[in-house]
């Protein structure tokens, strides 16, 4: 699908989809429980269906209506699945349900679409083994899916690298179900809210974790630990609010955000922080649950850590292309890790609409306030690059075509049609 943005301003107010990184977890620890969980408000979105399959085929029953999925967790407890576990685009469901294919004693084989492919999957391929897994990839010399675990993993010490923080965040989500203590540390922590976000989900469902809460060096769980069912209503996106709330600061816009969570752990609500300091023009009502964006205000440029928040790169590359100045997004590598380098590809990308921008492995150097404009520019799949450039398009002069405009799905989805109903011009074919 290609997508056909042109230069307008937003009014009304948008509710944004619920949370992926919610969801997913939601749906591990529902199928590692046992029992009958209930999660309200799921993300309806491509990445959280492959997470139902995934935990399907580890024997969880997945009853799906609108605004509602219930899951089953096998009382018993999980099982090898009888066919492939196939992630589609869903990095998370791979690197999380990896862990729990290592728990079993039998052969699980992970796949994924041509980006899945392409994701470093050994260096939690290794972490496992040094558990006691087996563990392979079926091509030689090459560090990504498809690949094959078996268990059963044990408690014990294990170094892993902190980026992604999934690879943490996966051996967190099993180590309950393991007999002793295991320690997992690393020396590189990075992408910490997220840990932040599975250690709060674990304490939630009553399951004990001591960390290094200083410094991200280490984690400790005692097991054997059991995850309790749930019912709990799944909070909106902060990384998806971020492509909105830009589009908002377009000349002209007035734009609420509704439905917000100020005190949920996820990182990227820092990114509402980022552009007030830039001078955008934004309201936070704390008791109301919402933003008021006011649009059409000057930005100037900042130095921002990005370690943290690497899903919001792409669109914060844009921002600091729209600001007078220099922006500088600091710690920037672990976004090349993504559904692509989004590093490379937003410098490439943001290049071609006139921005002046340019990359080293771990920094993005923006010299903003030029002037963009419209042309055809590639999505390469990565839902936020896509987003992304959809909010550019609405500052730039002409027509700004972007191809692969679908892949928006994975995490928001009607993105465009909502954008039209506030008063974008998009046209889809």
């Amino acid at each position: 699908m290609e997508a056909k943005i042109t230069k307008k301003s937003l009014k009304g107010a948008i509710v944004v989809p619920s949370s992926k990184s919610h969801t997913i977890r939601a749906i591990v620890i529902a199928t590692l429980a046992g029992g009958k969980s209930v999660i309200n408000n799921p993300l309806p979105s491509d990445d959280c269906k492959a997470a139902l399959r995934a935990a399907e085929l580890f024997g969880a029953a997945c009853t799906v209506s609108e605004g509602q999925w219930i899951v089953q967790g096998p009382e018993d407890g999980i099982r090898v699945p009888d066919d492939v576990v196939n992630v589609d685009n869903s990095g998370t469901t791979l690197y999380f349900m990896t862990s729990l294919a290592a728990l079993l004693s039998d052969w699980t084989v992970f796949t994924g679409d041509k980006s899945i492919r392409s994701r470093p999957a050994t260096p939690l391929l290794d972490a496992l083994s040094q558990l006691g897994a087996t563990a392979t990839t079926t091509r030689r010399a090459v560090t990504s899916p498809p690949f094959m675990v078996k268990g059963p993993i044990r408690a014990g010490r294990v170094k892993v690298e902190g980026s992604p923080s999934q690879y943490i965040s996966s051996l967190l989500l099993v180590a309950p179900l393991c007999n002793g203590t295991m320690r997992i540390e690393t020396d590189n922590p990075m992408e910490t809210p997220y840990l932040d976000l599975t250690i709060d989900w674990m304490r939630r469902t009553g399951v004990e974790v001591t960390y290094d809460e200083a410094n991200y060096r280490y984690f400790e769980v005692k097991g054997p630990q059991r995850y309790s069912p749930f019912t709990r209503a799944m909070p909106s996106d902060w990384s998806s609010v971020a492509f909105p709330v830009v589009a908002g600061l377009t000349s002209g816009s007035e734009l609420i955000v509704n439905n917000l969570d100020f005190m949920d752990k996820q990182g990227d609500a820092k990114v509402v922080d980022y552009l007030i300091e830039m001078g955008a023009d934004i309201k936070k009502d704390l008791d109301g649950g919402r933003l008021i964006i006011k649009g059409g205000k000057d930005l100037h440029g900042i130095t921002i850590d990005m370690a943290g928040t690497p899903d919001a790169v792409p669109i914060l590359s844009v921002v600091g292309s729209l600001a007078h100045g220099i922006t500088v997004l600091d710690n920037v590598a672990g976004a090349r890790l993504k559904e692509t380098d989004r590093v490379s590809v937003m410098v490439d990308l943001l290049s071609r609409m006139g921005a002046d921008i340019r990359a080293e492995h771990n920094t993005i150097t923006i010299h903003g306030g030029k002037p963009l404009k419209g042309t055809t520019l590639e999505s390469y799949g990565d839902h936020r690059v896509a987003m992304a450039l959809t909010a550019a398009g609405l500052f730039a002069e002409g027509v700004t075509t972007i191809r692969g405009a679908e892949c928006a799905s994975v995490t928001f989805p009607g993105f465009y049609e909502q954008l039209n109903a506030l008063g974008a011009d998009i046209g889809l074919q």
